[in-house]
């Protein structure tokens, strides 16, 4: 049979496996280990750092000659320039067809990110490190670049006055990057060279900020400003000492944002103040806020933003039941998706539930995880009123069982993705029901040993991915 078929149709088949068995094939026979690399358009490698790593990514790299996407990792966060630059000569040299590479092994210097645009003409998408002074102007040796990220390590100096590096007003004002989605780790207060990135990204649509102290350019937001108008997702990640400057940058030059995600820092004030100024037609926010968002912040979002479509709100422990109503009541006929994640108000509140399930009829996604103290009539008293639910998450809600899984069967007939990780109340058999039963399920995520070797069996048959 193997030599009725042509490598081609070989090739194919091994396209369409699933990953759990595709690199099994490899054992059959040279032949099928060589085809199956020819056929790898993908491959992440975790690399150690020792004396072989050069060696042993080059040898590897040759065998796979029609990559298009490459992840490295370096598995020794302390690896120097030197060889992150040894490594990354080696993508130039084997992954010309590169449409995204995600490469941290290290910082790597400006020179081998000018061979990299020469050698892959076609990337797409890059992941990069690198030291401080920052040092950007390789970025327009990539004419293709929808998006990049750029993480910055630890240590190095950043430059105390200049323009940007040297970068001449001619070239300054004719630069225009085609980048779409940018990401930077890292930035430090004191760090320089960025202005020039913000003037020259006027096509961004998602920006992300992770761990950054500062914009670039000595704190200065007059060339961050340049880049915000179009720009329709912002995450802003542990930036707490930059955080109200960006927020009120985006009230007052951001009309198309859509999309906000705040993890880790802010205050209150301008908090409110962004919730209060900003005109643009929010659809989704994403709070991470333990101790900055309170019950007046919910109110504003509720008298200003009633097309919310999505609200995630993650340990937000002075958040009240209130605020919540109200938000509900003002988005009801919106909000398609709703996450309170470690949220104490549930526990706090009894009712609450209850309230936003009438609130919001239209719920498609709901995410309840981590409240241990989540009882089985609370959650079952919010399913009663949300027959439209296709995505449920209660992983490690302690206090719920079989009852809940019951609830779940008689009043979302439509789910198609359920997380019951870690959920000790709830056993076996109520399980099997409940995979046996639900007639829209494609993905259930339980531990293992709650999976009967029958309700494995039916999952197969009926294309249930069955995750632990």
């Amino acid at each position: 049979m193997d030599n009725l078929l042509c490598d081609e149709l070989v090739q194919e088949v091994f396209l369409r496996l699933p990953p759990s068995s595709s690199s099994s094939v490899s054992l059959v026979s040279k032949r099928w280990l060589h085809l199956h690399r020819t056929s790898r358009t993908s491959l992440t490698l975790r690399l150690t750092g020792d004396d072989s790593t050069v060696a042993s990514l080059s040898s590897l790299l040759s065998h796979y000659p029609f990559l298009s996407c490459l992840s490295i990792l370096l598995s020794d966060p302390r690896s120097k320039t030197t060889l992150a630059d040894q490594l990354l000569l080696l993508v130039c040299t084997f992954c010309a067809q590169l449409h995204s590479l995600r490469f941290f092994a290290g910082p790597v210097s400006a020179s081998s990110l000018s061979s990299l645009s020469a050698a892959c003409t076609q990337l797409t998408s890059l992941c990069i490190s690198l030291s401080r002074p920052l040092f950007l102007m390789w970025i327009i040796g990539f004419p293709k670049l929808k998006e990049l990220s750029i993480m910055v390590c630890s240590g190095g100096v950043g430059v105390e006055q200049g323009n940007d590096y040297g970068v001449s007003a001619d070239e300054d004002s004719g630069a225009e990057l085609g980048l779409e989605s940018l990401c930077l780790s890292g930035i430090g207060a004191g760090d320089w060279g960025l202005g020039w990135l913000w003037r020259s990204c006027r096509k961004l649509k998602k920006l992300q900020l992770k761990s950054c102290e500062g914009v670039g350019d000595g704190g200065s937001f007059s060339s961050f400003i340049m880049c915000l108008q179009g720009v329709e997702e912002v995450e802003l990640r542990t930036c707490r000492s930059i955080l109200d400057g960006v927020l009120l940058k985006l009230a007052e030059n951001c009309d198309s944002l859509a999309s906000l995600l705040i993890y880790d820092g802010g205050s209150r004030e301008g908090l409110l103040r962004f919730f209060s100024q900003c005109h643009c037609n929010l659809q989704k926010l994403d709070f991470r806020l333990p101790l900055d968002l309170k019950n007046d912040h919910l109110l504003a979002v509720a008298t200003n933003f009633r097309s919310l479509s999505s609200l995630r709100l993650q340990s937000c422990c002075l958040v009240s039941g209130e605020g919540l109503k109200a938000l509900g009541t003002a988005v009801n006929s919106g909000l398609e998706e709703l996450a309170l994640i470690n949220c104490d108000v549930v526990e706090r509140e009894p009712g609450l539930l209850s309230t936003l399930g009438q609130n919001l009829k239209k719920l498609k996604k709901l995410d309840l995880s981590y409240n241990e103290m989540l009882f089985d009539k609370e959650f079952m008293s919010m399913l009663v009123s949300c027959k439209y639910l296709v995505d449920l998450k209660v992983r490690g809600c302690k206090g719920l069982t079989n009852a809940s899984i019951i609830s779940m069967l008689k009043s979302c007939k439509r789910l198609e993705s359920v997380d019951i990780m870690h959920c000790h109340g709830i056993q076996a058999e109520a399980i099997e029901s409940f995979v046996l039963n639900s007639p829209q399920l494609r993905r259930v995520q339980v531990e293992q040993c709650k999976i009967s070797d029958f309700a494995k069996t039916w999952a197969s048959h009926k294309f249930v991915e069955a995750v632990a």
